[in-house]
């Protein structure tokens, strides 16, 4: 890997980690770590992203307050919220996956991320309801209600402002 590489799934981590404090607070908070999560994988290319996303997490693993609300620690990640972090995680090999099987093109992209980002609601969902129960019983639908179905709108704006931010970003730097 070469040092260029480095600098930017290092850049793309902080920027994950960034937009994890830009939130709004709810049950799942509403942040924009999905739009930096898509913009590192359409910048970056689905291993470079894959890599700052593991990066991302591992970073909160270790402590360092990079979740929302200025949050970390393994704890974080084994409460209610933490299966839609590692849901990043799947995003990430999706569109990786997705990227060398079928290549480049906007449909593949655009397709793997939407795949991508339903993982993520799929894994986080039923963690969420694995431990949230364990506390107060919770059906997955109210869960659904609660974590995914209010956030599906601005995940996919979110997912639209990502594609415009690699196109206007491409045209003043060269990241292959």
């Amino acid at each position: 890997m070469k040092t260029k590489d480095m600098a930017y799934i290092a850049l793309m981590a902080v920027l994950i980690s960034v937009c994890s404090w830009l939130s709004v607070p709810a049950a799942i908070p509403f942040t924009m770590q999905t739009y930096a999560v898509f913009t590192a994988l359409l910048l970056l290319g689905g291993r470079r992203g894959s890599i700052a996303v593991a990066v991302y997490i591992a970073l909160g693993a270790v402590g360092l307050p990079v979740f929302s609300g200025f949050a970390g620690g393994i704890g974080k990640l084994m409460g209610p919220s933490g299966g839609y972090i590692f849901g990043f995680m799947l995003t990430s090999l999706c569109y990786w996956l997705c990227e060398r099987l079928f290549g480049k093109k906007l449909w593949v992209r655009i397709v793997s991320l939407v795949v991508g980002l339903a993982l993520c609601y799929a894994f986080g969902t039923v963690w969420f309801v694995k431990v949230y129960s364990a506390a107060k019983p919770i059906s997955y639908a109210s869960a659904l209600g609660m974590c995914v179905f209010p956030f599906i709108v601005p995940d996919l704006v979110k997912m639209a402002l990502a594609f415009l931010t690699e196109k206007v970003l491409r045209k003043h730097i060269n990241i292959e």
